[in-house]
């Protein structure tokens, strides 16, 4: 049984509620219930039909409303989740393990599970992403399967419905050998009203406001466009969001932005003085300190030739150069490259002198690149030193071991080895800033601290976002769809003439009950037609003020 055929002869899909022609039930449930199910105007639903076929049943599960609701709410768990520790993001690591050493650190096994799980980078996660779909899928399986039948149902209605389907609207009355024509002053007065009336055969039909009705579905179009964008931002290079420490004379490749390098030509620190600053900034600086006034960063754009090899650039070309000051980016090709953080005077390198500790006689001096150290330095007549161990930022021995907290010179510790004619066995020294340690023993030999070179580190945020249109439209489609569903609603007013002086008049709306009860109150004031009353609920009737006020 493919259709379902109507007693006034109108053939209905199956799973037709009301008859789509004259109103009529076509179900006992249909029949059973006191007012007519308007939700949906009685039409055939796909998923309230068929589940057969394994398309079928996938189309149920996403159509469900309920299905929806807790997608959402997983949604929600697992973002919630995401802010329990920061995201790898915020991390101060350049690679996976990095990152993974910092959350063990810092958070102990919690952390380390924590990021095991992936939890550390959970808005990136392909289950994640996962749940964005499904919730798409579920916003565009649930809107066809209301939106075809309902927009079906609307533009194939009718002027003159059955009486049943007129008894069972909320808003119903019936009046009695009336002779006289109600149905013209009516259409007057519902024209002035502004409602788009039909007449034929002693019906008339008035609607008003049916464009609401699309308004969720509007709003679920937005959505739908809205998470589409936020997915595209998983496809590498439409969405780039990454950080780089960068330090004066240094230049390295831009993260995301694969050929392209920037050299830091210079940081600028500048800071309000009290002297002349305004009594608000006085105030603030005496009780602070230092308030910068300004930070920025002065780059330069490189362009590698092997593009496509990683780690070989090949020969940079450049191609601009510019401050990225704060609030004020650095832009090329799409990027937009933000200064949001500095560092202020890091060790970049230490001289020391090699010494005898009795004469003090000098030995030559050396250097140590505390980024890039070298394993030993050549002090010329034998005497050389070498570099076993390096530790960038010590905390302390652990087990009687030198442990570093991070490659970061905050605070560089060194085990040395010096190799002097005098002595036929190397001397060992442990060299701290302040400190040092001779663990076998006392030595003739010592490293003597000369001078240190500091130089200031720039915190860039390199951002390129192609989905930004794509968030903003589906945003404004979404607000549109609220506005159209929220402030305005449909309005139906039903009235009919038999020849025998029976006058039958019903209304109906998705929302807003009372609007409709005026505009009902205005067409039957003055006739003998009783105004509808509210079959769900007759309280309502008693509270309504029959004023002439309409909307």
């Amino acid at each position: 049984m493919n259709s379902l055929e109507c007693k006034c002869g109108h053939i209905n899909p199956v799973g037709t509620q009301l008859c789509e022609s004259c109103g009529r039930p076509l179900t006992d449930d249909a029949r059973n219930k006191p007012l007519a199910d308007m939700r949906y105007e009685g039409s055939a639903r796909r998923s309230q039909t068929y589940n057969k076929t394994i398309i079928d049943k996938v189309w149920n599960f996403f159509s469900s409303v309920k299905v929806g609701m807790w997608i959402i709410v997983a949604i929600l768990v697992a973002a919630a989740i995401g802010t329990i520790l920061p995201q790898v993001f915020y991390v101060p690591a350049n690679n996976a393990s990095e990152a993974a050493a910092y959350y063990e650190r810092i958070y102990g096994t919690f952390g380390k599970i924590y990021n095991d799980l992936g939890l550390s980078d959970l808005y990136s996660s392909w289950w994640f992403q996962g749940l964005i779909g499904m919730l798409g899928i579920s916003l565009i399986i649930a809107s066809l399967d209301r939106v075809i039948p309902l927009y079906k149902s609307l533009k194939k209605q009718k002027v003159k419905r059955h009486q049943s389907f007129l008894q069972r609207q909320r808003l119903f009355s019936k009046a009695e050998g009336i002779q006289e024509d109600v149905l013209t002053p009516a259409e007057k007065k519902l024209k002035e009203l502004k409602y788009n009336v039909r007449r034929e055969d002693g019906a008339i039909l008035a609607e008003k406001g049916r464009f609401s009705r699309w308004g969720p579905y509007i709003n679920h179009i937005g959505l739908i466009i809205f998470l589409g964008g936020v997915m595209l931002r998983a496809i590498p290079g439409v969405y780039v969001d990454e950080t780089m420490w960068l330090r004066e004379g240094e230049t390295l490749a831009v993260p995301g932005a694969a050929g392209y390098y920037l050299e830091n030509n210079g940081f600028e620190f500048d800071v309000y003085d009290q002297e002349g600053a305004n009594e608000v900034f006085s105030d603030a600086i005496e009780r602070v300190g230092t308030i910068a006034s300004n930070y920025q960063t002065n780059l330069t754009l490189f362009k590698g030739e092997n593009e496509d090899i990683i780690g070989d650039p090949g020969e940079l070309t450049e191609i601009d150069s510019g401050p990225t000051i704060v609030n004020k980016p650095f832009k090329f090709d799409s990027y937009n490259v933000y200064q949001v953080d500095f560092r202020l005077d890091e060790l970049k390198a230490m001289t020391f002198q090699l010494q005898n500790k009795a004469s003090e006689e000098q030995f030559g001096e050396f250097t140590i690149d505390l980024i890039n150290p070298e394993s030993e330095y050549d002090l010329g007549n034998g005497y050389r030193v070498e570099l076993v161990n390096y530790y960038a930022d010590f905390t302390g021995f652990e087990d009687g071991e030198p442990q570093s907290k991070s490659p970061i010179p905050n605070n560089p510790a060194f085990l040395i080895r010096m190799y002097t004619p005098e002595k036929p066995e190397p001397e060992t020294s442990f060299v701290l800033i302040r400190e040092t340690i001779e663990p076998f023993g006392e030595n003739d030999f010592k490293l003597a601290f000369q001078s240190a070179e500091t130089r200031d580190i720039s915190g860039l945020t390199i951002r390129k976002d192609l989905t930004l249109p794509i968030l903003m439209i589906g945003g404004l489609i979404f607000m549109i769809g609220v506005a159209q569903g929220s402030y305005w609603n449909h309005r139906r007013i039903w009235l009919q003439q038999t020849p025998t002086g029976d006058v039958l008049v019903a209304g109906h709306t998705n929302k807003n009950w009372n609007s409709v009860k005026k505009d009902l109150h205005f067409v039957t004031k003055d006739t003998r037609v009783p105004r509808p009353l509210d079959q769900q609920d007759p309280e309502a009737d008693m509270n309504f003020d029959e004023g002439d006020e309409t909307t």
